[in-house]
């Protein structure tokens, strides 16, 4: 190699990682963010998240303005659960709130700088008339489950938690991959929780086929391996009846992975049209070999924002 040649290869390697450092922050500044995004968002005031210059936000891959989404409006939340990236310098909550009037489960996905405030800020706001939505029935699941910080001496890589995570997804594509769930493995789907399989040798996490092939695109992480958690917000192909198959409706998976395999994960999707336009979740007669359906989601959808592709309700929050 020439002397020149060595010289850009230096130089080049130097600013990847300059780029790749510059994404780090601490977890004390994520834990803040989180917080301050918790307190904006109970007391309605959305002015309070700090916001970097040119930042942006979307509501159920809609961009908006900050002000005019959910957050615009005081909320009673029950529950929260945050993963905090040190590396992407990211962060993900769910906000459960299941006693207020207007109930919603609520993912979202923040990207900050160095000094804690919001590049960029996504969220997947479900309410009735959403994927199985019961805010009631997800609280007291995900209020009972076991998210705590995982001893630094057994926990799992960056790597291996998304890879556990991936391929549940990459499933959906390919039914003939496997995917490394845990015993006890157990799923929170909107307001199913499924911890056993009418089949006593398939594990509960399995999800059996769907009835085509699907490509899970758009996928945007957060890792937090003290607690050995991933959230991946994508589109989920196919299952909203009311939209084209791809690339499909806003989702949210979260994932605890233990010793490199599944042990909870939970999932919020949004619907244009009630229920999706199906008649129970996938699990049921629509896959095969898959957990028992628990019924679909019941009644019109409550107002709120206008979700993708679809008017606003009537009547309001």
């Amino acid at each position: 190699m020439n002397g020149t040649m060595l010289r850009l290869t230096v130089v080049l390697a130097g600013a990847a990682f300059a780029a790749s450092a510059s994404a780090e922050c601490s977890r004390a500044t994520l834990q803040k963010l989180t917080d301050t995004y918790v307190k904006a968002q109970t007391d309605g005031k959305a002015a309070t998240v700090p916001l970097a210059a040119g930042a942006t936000y979307a509501e159920n891959d809609k961009t908006m303005d900050i002000g005019k989404g959910v957050l615009a409006a005081p909320m009673k939340i029950d529950f929260t659960r945050s993963f905090h990236d040190t590396t992407q310098c990211a962060s993900f909550t769910e906000i459960t709130a299941a006693t207020q009037a207007h109930p919603y489960v609520i993912h979202t996905r923040m990207e900050a700088t160095q000094d804690g405030k919001v590049k960029k800020m996504e969220s997947v706001v479900t309410d009735d008339g959403d994927w199985v939505f019961g805010a009631t029935e997800h609280l007291a699941v995900t209020k009972a489950e076991n998210w705590s910080e995982i001893p630094a001496a057994k926990r799992d890589t960056r790597a291996a938690i998304q890879a556990a995570a991936d391929a549940y997804l990459n499933n959906w594509g390919n039914p003939e991959l496997p995917v490394p769930h845990g015993t006890p493995c157990s799923r929170l789907e909107g307001r199913m929780s499924i911890t056993t399989n009418r089949k006593p040798e398939v594990n509960p996490c399995e999800m059996g086929a769907f009835p085509e092939k699907l490509n899970v695109s758009n996928r945007r992480y957060v890792i937090d391996e003290t607690v050995g958690a991933v959230s991946i917000f994508h589109n989920f192909p196919w299952i909203d009846s009311g939209i084209p198959k791809d690339p499909g409706t806003p989702a949210s998976q979260s994932f605890r992975v233990e010793g490199g395999k599944n042990r909870y994960i939970h999932e919020v999707t949004v619907c244009t049209t009630p229920g999706c336009g199906r008649g129970g979740p996938p699990g049921g007669a629509a896959r095969q070999g898959g957990p028992g359906a628990q019924g679909g989601p019941g009644g019109a959808r409550q107002g709120g924002p206008a979700r993708q592709g679809a008017p606003a309700a009537p009547g309001g929050a």
